[in-house]
């Protein structure tokens, strides 16, 4: 049986307008007593007022987003290198913005793909027509270096076959970033994870230190309080290093309750991500306490590793950041199940590089051992499979929409079935792919992606990246998609 794949008519393009603010240090020190900082800022002293003040007018002129916004970050990035300047919180407001601004570069964080969304019901379903629903969309900004991020706006679908792109406001407003709160026992089997049996003597010397509960400033004291025997030892620097990495690589990241979703982006924060956050497959999770939840996987990548973190927020406004351990924390394409089932939580994984899996954590943090659940048997996905998004929840088994590589590298969209109360086992699946690359050009050829699609009124809504560029959208009625599949025999 074939599958009505009804596309949307819509598509978004980067917009080259949306540019984040970020810090500029540049390049290394090039004198052995004066830092390039303290150069710089010292020209910015010495030049005349009126000519400071003409400057710091043209450059909040020619800004595209809001002023007020332009001169907070700029105020910010002064006072994050006055103690360079010696004399930084003595300037005129012309003059700091000016020194603010030449420590401040724009980075357009679309500036080269916009891809690969996720689609989950918006916090805020009021001012609606029956038969509509508000959706919070999180995609994949690419820019500059291939570094990409998290950008967020609105949609709404129905009533009927309708999805509408909300507006995508400015300035771009990148998330204040604050320490941790870390547990302990997540942390022990965290540097375990990451150091792997090197230095692992001196982790356990630092945990028998905290409390049950620590922050960075709990750390920091005691490692200070280590015996000197160990700090003594050969590496013991270098793992000192990475168990301050580790600690750092979880963080909140909350933005002014006064900005709309569209202007927020989630930039990489931690030195583990520092070359991005890819891929983030968000779900509105419900917990066995009545609470609910937005929870998220995505894949940090520092230039030479990849590994998948985990970001929880209630409102879309804070964000909470965490590191993930355990066997099936690797790799790339963790989704989360929306709700617990059979009293745990279950996540999608693709732990070995190329065969759907299923893992189970008690708290969400630490995942055991993935099992296998599916592995690449057709053609469009023989090179590996993986998953499109969390789990979608309907009467007939859990919706998996996954993602298959073939021959050229070539990315499809396809779905297979899980059975409600045992999810391990898959049974039904569509034996060929439900979405194929019909543009194929692009920043990356040949590819369809999605990181999840939502269900409203018995229709599968699927955003997906095209060419790893722009991203369109189609829809599906969902009886007649599981009507399509082949039953799996047990």
């Amino acid at each position: 049986m074939s599958v009505t794949v009804t596309d949307a008519g819509t598509q978004l393009n980067p917009d080259l307008t949306r540019v984040a603010l970020r810090l500029f240090l540049p390049g290394e020190d090039t004198h052995e007593e004066t830092s390039r900082v303290a150069e710089i800022g010292q020209r910015i002293l010495a030049i005349d007022e009126d000519q400071a003040r003409s400057a710091a007018d043209r450059i909040v002129g020619s800004f595209t987003g809001g002023v007020d916004h332009l001169t907070s970050i700029l105020n910010a990035h002064a006072d994050s290198v006055a103690f360079s300047t010696e004399s930084g919180d003595h300037l005129s407001p012309a003059r700091k913005l000016l020194l603010g601004a030449a420590f401040t570069s724009e980075y357009s964080v679309e500036g080269a793909a916009l891809c690969n969304p996720s689609a989950v019901p918006h916090p805020d379903q009021t001012g609606l027509k029956p038969g509509q629903l508000r959706l919070a969309v999180a995609m994949r900004g690419i820019g500059e270096g291939h570094i990409s991020s998290i950008e967020f706006m609105t949609a709404v679908v129905g009533p009927g076959v309708r999805w509408e792109f909300g507006r995508r406001d400015l300035p771009v407003v990148v998330g204040i970033t604050s320490p941790p709160v870390w547990v302990k026992e997540h942390f022990v089997v965290a540097v375990e994870s990451e150091m792997r049996g090197h230095g692992v003597e001196l982790a356990h010397a630092v945990a028998r230190m905290l409390p049950d509960e620590f922050t960075v400033d709990d750390f920091e004291s005691a490692v200070r309080r280590l015996p000197a025997v160990l700090l003594q030892r050969n590496l013991a620097s270098q793992h000192l290093d990475r168990l301050h990495a580790v600690v750092e690589s979880a963080y909140h990241s909350t933005f002014p309750d006064d900005t709309d979703l569209s202007q927020r982006v989630l930039m990489p924060a931690s030195h583990d991500e520092v070359n991005g956050m890819e891929d983030a497959r968000f779900a509105l999770c419900d917990h066995p306490d009545g609470t609910q939840d937005y929870r998220a996987t995505y894949t940090a990548y520092d230039g030479h590793h990849i590994a998948p973190r985990l970001i929880i927020t209630k409102d879309l406004v804070k964000f909470d950041i965490h590191r993930l351990s355990g066997a099936a924390a690797h790799n790339k394409g963790m989704a989360l199940f929306p709700r617990h089932v059979g009293g745990t939580l279950l996540a999608l994984t693709r732990s070995d590089g190329e065969t759907l899996g299923i893992a189970r954590s008690e708290h969400g943090r630490v995942w055991g051992k993935p099992r296998p659940i599916h592995r690449p048997t057709q053609l469009w996905e023989i090179i590996q499979t993986g998953n499109c998004g969390s789990p979608l929840e309907t009467e007939h088994g859990w919706l998996v929409l996954t993602h298959g590589v073939g021959p050229v590298r070539e990315y499809c969209i396809g779905a297979i079935l899980l059975d409600l109360d045992d999810p391990t086992r898959v049974i039904a699946s569509l034996e060929e792919p439900l979405i194929t690359p019909d543009d194929r050009a692009g920043y990356v050829p040949n590819v369809v992606y999605s990181c999840g699609g939502v269900i409203h009124d018995g229709t599968l809504w699927i955003p997906y990246g095209v060419g790893d560029s722009r991203i369109r959208v189609v829809s599906v009625r969902v009886d007649e998609l599981i009507a399509a599949m082949t039953p799996v025999a047990p």
